[in-house]
């Protein structure tokens, strides 16, 4: 079985636009391929995992990757999936983002000479003339064929900025840019993406006669999977400082049992065979299979130490062990309302007394019913079945 036939098998091809030349060139280590990131934040985030492991896919085939940073989209702003338009971010943070990006990539990209390249298409966005990209570029593409794409007609309603309805062609552009100048013939992307891949493609055929190709991976993490980008708290990054491994970790081990094989699947390098074995587990095996899943996971993010240590802990947390990952605090009044707060279990007084009262708060082994119970140093709090926290205090 080529690489080709492995994304077919593990669910990641939607659409492609050449299919037999696509899987030559990709079976064949002959793809030099990009996937843009807008950095919109200092972190990658789950969002973009499955993007991550299809790049290392193809790297070990033996294809090359072209890993883009949106330093000059990342001041317009895709309006694919959003009802407003993005907040304005300066060059700083832009460039600190990037930054970050890379250094997060490179877990799972190998970069170097005859490897993987990062560019950043602020290099040659932001020295456009625009009259001159007018001509060259605005020419190739008509309004009518921009309004029937997806990413604008959600958008019409709510109103469309002229400055985002440029999005398209900055990312056709991109592709154009990356072609002449690197060799780039392929491109990859979300299955939200496709309107503005095809406009890449259709732009180098145009004014450079080459063939390109684009194809667009079925984005678990993008259409059913926005939704799991996003916990309670907020994203799930894969920067630990902002999400620990041990929640890393419980994200995954809790995630709908119906989504337990896709994700096997989709993002583990479990070999598929393996994979079908485990399809014929019983049913009462599910949690098993969290569990592979999620140390699979948080190992490819946080390296085998790390993982093996938040599995530990979560095996603890509800074993009652003594490997539980702890929370130090400094608060005068030590009762469990101002402590669920401090730990950052509760973002506030009020959802901490909600909790409460709908019996989501266990204190070590009792459900708590007082708000002013009082909580003791080296006390372990529970909040529901996923979030299991030892409270030290200072």
């Amino acid at each position: 079985m080529g690489i080709y036939e492995e994304l077919r098998a593990r669910g990641l091809i939607a659409q492609v636009t050449d299919e037999e030349e696509i899987k030559q060139l990709i079976n064949n280590g002959g793809a030099r391929f990009y996937i843009g990131f807008d950095p919109t934040a200092d972190s990658l985030h789950v969002g973009h995992f499955m993007a991550l492991c299809l790049m290392k896919r193809l790297q070990m085939a033996g294809n090359k990757p072209v890993v883009l940073v949106g330093g000059g989209t990342g001041h317009i702003g895709d309006p694919s999936g959003r009802t407003d338009m993005r907040t304005m971010m300066t060059d700083e943070v832009i460039n600190h983002n990037c930054e970050c990006f890379k250094k997060q990539m490179e877990r799972f990209i190998e970069f170097g000479e005859g490897k993987a390249i990062m560019v950043n298409n602020a290099d040659w966005l932001l020295k456009l003339n625009y009259v001159e990209l007018l001509r060259e570029v605005g020419a190739c593409f008509t309004v009518n064929n921009m309004l029937r794409a997806e990413c604008y007609k959600q958008r019409m309603e709510k109103g469309l900025s002229f400055l985002e309805f440029n999005y398209m062609i900055m990312q056709a552009y991109d592709f154009w840019y990356l072609n002449e100048h690197y060799g780039c013939n392929m491109q990859f992307g979300g299955d939200d993406q496709w309107s503005n891949m095809l406009a890449g493609t259709e732009l180098i055929r145009k004014k450079s006669g080459k063939d390109a190709y684009a194809m667009t991976i079925t984005l678990l993490l993008n259409s059913e999977g926005k939704k799991m980008g996003k916990t309670a708290k907020g994203a799930v990054w894969l920067d630990e400082n902002k999400t620990s491994p041990y929640d890393f970790y419980q994200y995954w081990r809790n995630i709908d049992d119906a989504d337990v094989m896709k994700c096997i699947k989709m993002l583990t390098f479990i070999p598929l065979d393996e994979i079908a074995r485990m399809e014929e587990w019983d049913v009462s095996r599910i949690n098993e299979k969290k569990e592979i899943l999620a140390y699979e996971l948080t190992k490819l993010v946080h390296g085998d130490e790390k993982a093996t240590a938040a599995r530990d802990q979560a095996k603890a947390a509800f074993g009652g062990g003594a490997n539980l990952p702890e929370k130090t605090i400094s608060v005068e009044n030590k009762t469990i309302i101002p402590v669920l707060v401090a730990a950052g279990i509760c973002s506030s007084n009020g959802e901490a007394r909600r909790l409460i009262a709908q019996g989501g708060v266990s204190l070590n082994d009792g459900k708590v019913t007082d708000i002013n119970a009082p909580v003791a140093d080296g006390d372990v709090i529970h909040k529901g079945k996923k979030v299991h926290v030892r409270i030290k205090f200072n």
